[in-house]
């Protein structure tokens, strides 16, 4: 926790404040690197989300993760994981509402592949929820077969999106075009800027937000010590919601660059690397296998992650163009199933 600084509300918030502007101006630009190179390139914009933008925002999850577990507090780490995959869907939700405002987001992303990787995601959490369930049966060290059986899928699913982005197999008919008038606009702020220099750029930013995010996190860990609030609720909530700044930036900027394909694949990509993230948990995790020690609470995260997966697939599928307060009626629907989930997990007992 914040040992060695003043443990006011106003120094905390201080620190808050200002590394999360950090966060946020370092997301912007990483945005704009990644969607430059993504369009200059052949990897396309769901293998760059997926790679670029959900490996670079998940860095404050993996100081946050590795430090609870290492701790021994399997349970903070294991709901801001698991509540991080929902709130990650919350959080585009409401970018689109803000940003989006008048078509729903899902009806304007014309890459099929969004849902290939919705379908991994439930995948994934569907083992977790069987780790949880028996418990590991089979351990190398500290790792469990579980938790490495994840960062497998994960890598698999990198392999597969890409090779998907370069040949797919079918496109929907009513396809919309995305943006283009912001796109002319990023390449003629970037067109001086070599490939080498991007990537250099994109690793920079990265380095940034694992800076900014962290202290971003510390700070709200030192607010759950005024709480009192269960790990369970904290991690779903709070410390899931201050970890996803970045994702929040991402989003946003996505978004109004008209990189809709991106945006959706930051955080599905987001939400498969928090899921294998359990992997590095175990190791640092030393009283066992860490899905082991995962209570109740937990499977009911993961099949929180499950249900709004399969809502924001439903509406990749349907591309309806309905909205209700500016976001599509999936996001909406994805909005009121997790304020309800958060409800019903705050009653149950810490």
């Amino acid at each position: 926790m914040l040992d060695t600084w003043d443990q006011s509300l106003w120094s905390i918030f201080a620190v808050f404040f200002v590394s999360a502007i950090g966060v946020w101006f370092s997301a912007t630009k990483l945005t704009l690197y990644v969607d430059t190179i993504a369009h200059r390139t052949s990897i396309g914009e769901a293998f760059a989300g997926l790679l670029f933008l959900g490996f670079s925002t998940s860095l404050p999850e993996i100081v946050t993760t590795v430090t609870a577990a290492a701790d021994g507090n399997a349970q903070l780490a294991g709901s801001n994981l698991l509540g991080g995959v929902s709130l990650q869907f919350v959080v585009l939700a409401l970018v689109e509402a803000v940003a989006k405002r008048r078509e729903a987001l899902t009806s304007v992303a014309p890459k099929a592949i969004l849902m290939l990787q919705g379908v991994v995601m439930i995948f994934m959490l569907a083992v977790v929820i069987m780790a949880i369930s028996l418990g590991e049966t089979f351990t190398i060290g500290n790792v469990g077969a579980w938790t490495l059986s994840l960062v497998v899928i994960y890598i698999v699913t990198l392999r597969i999106v890409y090779l998907y982005e370069t040949a797919p197999a079918w496109v929907p008919n009513n396809q919309n075009k995305e943006s283009v008038v912001e796109n002319i606009q990023r390449e003629d702020q970037l067109e001086h800027l070599s490939n080498i220099n991007l990537y250099l750029r994109i690793f920079a930013a990265a380095i940034v937000i694992l800076g900014t995010g962290y202290f971003v996190t510390r700070a709200s860990e030192a607010m759950v010590e005024v709480t009192g609030l269960g790990s369970h609720v904290i991690g779903a909530t709070l410390l899931a919601l201050t970890t996803s700044l970045p994702e929040v930036t991402t989003s946003w900027s996505a978004i109004r660059l008209g990189a809709y394909t991106m945006a959706i694949s930051n955080i599905l990509g987001t939400n498969a690397i928090e899921v294998a993230l359990f992997f590095p948990a175990d190791l640092a995790y030393k009283k066992g296998a860490i899905l082991t020690d995962l209570h109740s609470s937990s499977i009911f995260l993961a099949s929180l992650g499950i249900i709004i997966t399969a809502l924001y697939l439903w509406g990749l599928l349907e591309r309806k163009n309905r909205t209700i307060l500016g976001m599509g009626w999936d996001s909406f629907a994805v909005f009121i199933v997790y304020v309800a989930g958060v409800i019903i997990l705050g009653l149950q007992p810490a």
